[in-house]
């Protein structure tokens, strides 16, 4: 990824703002397919007639 840092304020430091971006979106990620899993067993034991 690339970013033109030549308007940006001298004191911001990319790389590290990348890192924290990347990894929110791998926090995200996680969080959606646990989410999605967790509803799956949910439907299926929760809507199980005994």
């Amino acid at each position: 990824m690339s970013i033109n840092t030549s308007k940006g304020h001298p004191a911001m430091d990319y790389k590290e703002h990348v890192r924290t971006y990347n990894g929110f979106m791998l926090f995200t990620k996680i969080s959606i397919v646990a989410i999605t899993i967790l509803l799956a067993i949910m439907a299926v034991y929760l809507t199980n007639d005994v």
